[in-house]
């Protein structure tokens, strides 16, 4: 190109050999850095640097840019961490990756949920006395231990993130006397369910003293229409093979079904049985014991967990047939052999 631009050049100016002579001179040089001719035009239109922060939504990420953009930074705490997190990033995706083989792992060390030696009862079969028995000390883990040590990560790691803005909202001794509370609510709501069931009649209203209690009472009325021929309240069970213990809320009738009943409080509604976490696999966990327990002459195939609400809100049955409560009893036979493993190589850790 450089070359047929001196061949025009010389065209036009062959009969000026001065301009040639000037054209020529300039361009034997000997070769140097690369010039390029520009127009006054050019120079003209040429547009101010932008600022990259321009381009972003003004309106959405104000307090990011802000900090960007300002001269002056500002500290960075906790709480501006977790806001530039929502800020950026949104809410915490609760999206799980598919787990591969669960379905086919099978426990090691399988015993049947159903016990068959024991006798099933019958429907609307009345008893003269409730079981009570008291949680005896057995050097076996309780169902809850089991579950908390074995855990999942991703449910710890949202149970971890919970605590921790609770924390930030409260600080720690507001969410240590939240926590508290909590625990005397879910207290005084099963004290206040064992008195219905006792007396074997639904309040209309509860005693002033027991409103703490009594928003927890309205949101189950409807679920206690459904339910009767109570079994045992606030029962201590023990698998006998298994060695593991707990403590069962009630063993009732729901809608002629006998089942393993778990009462709940939350303050989040819960519609779906998947949004209760490990609560599946506690009372599953609690059929099978009663099962192989010496103290109960009957067995249960079914489970129900009720989850109530403080403001009197329907509650939430969540009802588990014979078949979900086998599904959920292989797995709770996982959890347990997970937790035997763990504590197994803790004690080979301590004794070396």
């Amino acid at each position: 190109m450089l070359l047929l631009g001196m061949k025009s050049l010389e065209l036009l100016t062959r009969k000026s050999g001065k301009l040639k002579m000037l054209l020529t001179e300039h361009f034997c040089k000997t070769q140097g850095p690369c010039v390029c001719l520009c127009t006054s035009s050019y120079l003209r239109s040429k547009k101010k640097k932008e600022n990259g922060y321009e381009q972003v939504d003004q309106e959405r990420y104000m307090n990011l840019v802000r900090s960007v953009t300002s001269s002056k930074a500002s500290p960075q705490t906790p709480e501006t961490l977790f806001e530039e997190d929502n800020l950026i990033y949104g809410p915490v995706s609760k999206f799980k990756p598919p787990v591969k083989d669960v379905e086919a792992k099978i426990p090691k060390n399988w015993v049947p949920l159903i016990n068959s030696n024991k006798r099933t009862l019958p429907p609307n079969s009345d008893r003269k006395h409730l079981l009570k028995i008291g949680l005896q000390r057995h050097k076996v883990p309780s169902v809850t231990s089991v579950l908390q040590q074995t855990m999942p990560l991703d449910q710890a790691f949202y149970l971890k993130r919970w605590k921790q803005r609770m924390i930030l909202a409260l600080g720690k001794d507001g969410f240590a006397e939240y926590t508290k509370n909590i625990l005397l609510q879910g207290k005084l709501f099963h004290a206040a369910l064992e008195s219905v069931f006792l007396s074997e009649e639904v309040p209309l209203k509860e005693p002033e003293k027991d409103t703490t209690a009594s928003g927890y009472l309205a949101s189950v009325q409807h679920i206690l229409r459904d339910i009767s021929g109570v079994k045992a309240l606030e029962s201590a069970v023990h698998h006998e093979t298994l060695h593991y213990s707990g403590l069962v809320d009630c063993v009732a009738e729901y809608r002629g079904q006998l089942c393993v009943i778990d009462w709940k409080t939350s303050e989040k509604s819960k519609p779906y049985l998947r949004n209760t976490f490990d609560n599946p696999l506690q009372v599953a966990a609690y059929t099978g014991a009663i099962n192989h327990d010496a103290n109960y002459d009957f067995q249960v195939h079914c489970g129900l967990i009720v989850v109530s609400y403080k403001d009197g809100s329907p509650a939430h049955p969540h009802f588990m047939d014979s078949d979900l409560c086998s599904q959920y009893w292989n797995k709770w036979l996982l959890r347990l052999e997970e937790y035997t493993e763990k504590e197994k190589n803790n004690n080979a850790i301590e004794t070396s």
